[in-house]
């Protein structure tokens, strides 16, 4: 009797310490990581170094786009192997795969010519992971893989496809989607898959901002950027509370974050040089040979502004422009301005005057959302330009281009006194976080790669197109 009453008490405290290990442990639950802040906050140290043949793992993967996330001993994330959706689960000390769960589906969307059908990144809470595959839905599963509840979506107006990441935040998976009719921002219980509440954001067509939560007067609030402004919602009701206009006509990457609550939104929309085309009414009167009203692609000025984005100006996806489509996105091109600004949250209705603290038009990145670390804000534009700004006043510091040249999908992220950087040829620059940055090493993977990488308690996991690796300062 007291040997079985001594094993349970092993047992017992055996618990309690695996319990008291993971809530010490850091996470990187999302897309970017805590709250999209792309930092690590563990004092552990990160590797100076990253070598493709000098990693503490490599695991073959099925293709997909979403970024690594980790919780506790499990990495998961999303792939796409002969037409099937999976979420899979790793063990985070090996890599090895532990668990496959498949997403079911009607059939594929369609997608951008070097997009994936597993562009999302999943979300966690230790407890559940939730994933998101555009028109197939929202799936959440245990973290041991079994499945828990599906939200069906869609199919969604856009032939690009959906990306916009989920987020987990108290009791909520919050979900927005920007696609060209229809779009919305919603809380979903995350224990029932069940909608709490729903929002429309009809007036905005497809963007790809995964948004950021920032606390106002002790409340939370759910901050979006999108075409021509940024909006923060009232995060149990859904209510626009504020916004700041200004911006591009379409956002691709997701708000910074300073560690007082500070916004950093990077918005790019092509060229510097502004598009100007004719009204409708001109277009229409020398273009519209069936005279029905409306311009068809073939109709349009061939290699022009609207044809060459005809899919997107044709919203409603009839296969023709209305005068209201077309002078829609002409009103686009007029107001768009690549930016970056820099938010303080709160006030009421238009806070463009009052909250801006600086804005930023030079080396704007066009997808790498932008990266907070040590009082400065890094900016990775396509090319390979890294600029430095200062976080407080907007100042420029330090542009340079780098050996990696070509498009940055991936995001930046940061630890230990260190950014890494990684395009998407598959090339990583790591640099000092630092305002005057100094590169410290190059690697090249040999391998696309599209997602974020995760950093947690001293590892780096970091994904190219056919793998995810593990890297830390003890395989230096």
């Amino acid at each position: 009797m007291l040997a079985n009453r001594l094993r349970l008490f092993c047992c017992v405290l055996a618990v309690l310490n695996a319990a008291s290990e993971l809530a010490g442990a850091e996470s990187w639950p999302q897309f970017r990581g805590v709250n999209g802040s792309a930092r690590s906050a563990s004092t552990k140290k990160l590797p100076s170094v990253l070598a493709p043949n000098e990693n503490v793992w490599k695991t073959p993967l099925p293709p997909g786009h979403s970024s690594p996330i980790a919780f506790g001993n499990h990495i998961f994330l999303t792939a796409v192997r002969d037409d099937k959706l999976f979420t899979i689960g790793l063990d985070r000390a090996s890599g090895k795969i532990i668990w496959e769960a498949e997403s079911p589906h009607a059939g594929l969307e369609q997608i951008h010519r070097i997009g994936s059908h597993a562009q999302a990144t999943p979300a966690t809470d230790g407890e559940r992971v939730v994933s998101f595959f555009g028109s197939s839905g929202l799936f959440c599963y245990s973290t041991d893989g079994k499945s828990l509840w599906a939200l069906p979506m869609g199919p969604f107006n856009n032939d690009f496809g959906a990306a916009i990441s989920p987020i987990i935040v108290d009791d909520f998976v919050i979900l927005c989607q920007d696609h060209d009719t229809d779009s919305f921002l919603m809380a979903i219980n995350k224990r029932t898959g069940q909608t709490v509440w729903k929002t429309d954001r009809s007036e905005f067509p497809r963007n790809y901002c995964t948004p950021v939560i920032v606390e106002v007067d002790g409340k939370k609030q759910i901050v979006v950027a999108a075409t021509l402004r940024v909006v923060g919602y009232d995060f149990n009701t859904g209510e626009e509370l504020w916004t700041v206009r200004g911006i591009a006509r379409a956002a691709c990457s997701s708000p910074g974050l300073a560690a007082d609550g500070t916004i950093f939104v990077a918005s790019y929309a092509g060229s510097g040089e502004r598009i100007v085309v004719e009204p409708f009414v001109v277009a229409a009167r020398t273009r519209d040979k069936n005279n029905n009203g409306t311009l068809e692609e073939s109709e349009l000025e061939e290699n022009g502004a609207i044809q060459r984005r005809f899919s997107q100006v044709d919203r409603d996806k009839t296969g023709s422009i209305t005068g209201d489509e077309y002078e829609y996105f002409r009103g686009l091109f007029e107001k768009t301005r690549n930016v970056v600004v820099a938010i303080k949250p709160g006030g009421l209705v238009d806070v463009t005057q009052s909250r801006v603290v600086w804005e930023f038009t030079k080396f704007v990145p066009f997808i790498a959302s932008p990266l907070y670390a040590n009082g400065t804000v890094f900016l990775m534009k396509d090319g390979g330009i890294l600029t430095s700004v200062d976080a407080k006043t907007g100042a420029a510091i330090k542009t340079k281009r780098l050996w990696a040249n070509g498009g940055y999908y991936s995001s930046p992220v940061a630890g230990d006194a260190k950014v890494y950087l990684l395009n998407q040829k598959g090339e990583l620059t790591v640099v000092t976080a630092s305002a005057e940055w100094e590169v410290l090493s190059k690697a090249d993977f040999g391998e696309e790669a599209y997602a974020t990488p995760a950093i947690v308690d001293g590892h780096i996991y970091l994904r190219t197109v056919g793998h995810l690796y593990c890297f830390s300062s003890n395989a230096e």
